[in-house]
């Protein structure tokens, strides 16, 4: 019998010279397509992400999460940490694999949205810039969004802070950056969250807040079509 929230289906994305390696889900009757960018150090075999992308897919959202770094960069990243908060080069890869997306007949009439963690987020924001009218909604896990921190006033999805609440820095951070955008926007603080959410409880709900945000906004998508 087939999965009703969707086979894992290897995809490789050209970007330039190199390949991007990722995991594309599609269930039935998706209301939307969520694209995962993971931080510097991650990987789309990120055991949170991986969770979170489970639970969306469970709520009829489709998933595409997917290296923003090749296997060659990543190695050469560890040593010399030259790409690590180089957030305009990721946010660049990012708007590569929206573009693929946009023009793959399967998926271009979805809503798409954003889901970043760490840097990833940085680059989430930025990529939404190039792309205003394909992104429909964003959200940050325990992000830097202060690291795309000219691009957040000119960011028009509405955008979604997710930060745990005794990740102090990252939330400062978190607040200061929600002053700046200039749309629908939420800071989200999950009670007794550190960084990676490891406390019983706080993955789910960033899973729930997710997949909360990603509904109420692909729904308006839907009534409001990209011009």
């Amino acid at each position: 019998m087939a999965n009703p929230h969707g086979e894992e289906k290897l995809i490789n994305v050209r970007a330039g010279p190199v390949l991007l390696e990722g995991t594309l889900s599609i269930p039935e009757s998706p209301l939307g397509i969520v694209l995962f960018a993971h931080g510097s150090g991650s990987s789309r075999h990120s055991p949170r992400n991986r969770f979170v992308a489970r639970a969306l897919r469970e709520a009829y959202l489709g998933t595409f999460l997917i290296d923003l770094l090749t296997p060659a960069e990543e190695a050469a990243e560890a040593t010399t940490g030259h790409l690590r908060f180089n957030i305009d080069f990721l946010g660049d890869r990012l708007v590569t694999i929206t573009d693929w997306m946009l023009a793959d007949p399967d998926l271009r009439d979805l809503p798409i949205g954003y889901f970043g963690a760490s840097t990833g987020a940085a680059a989430a924001f930025i990529a939404a810039t190039q792309r205003p009218a394909a992104i429909r909604a964003i959200v940050s896990r325990g992000g830097r969004p202060d690291l795309a921190w000219s691009a957040l006033p000119r960011v028009t999805a509405p955008a979604l802070l997710i930060v745990g609440e005794r990740d102090n820095a990252v939330l400062d951070l978190n607040k200061e950056a929600l002053e700046r955008l200039r749309v629908e926007k939420e800071l989200a603080i999950v009670p007794g969250a550190t960084h990676l959410f490891e406390e019983p409880g706080a993955l789910e709900e960033v899973a729930r807040l997710a997949r909360d945000w990603f509904h109420r906004h692909f729904t308006d998508a839907r009534l409001r079509p990209r011009q």
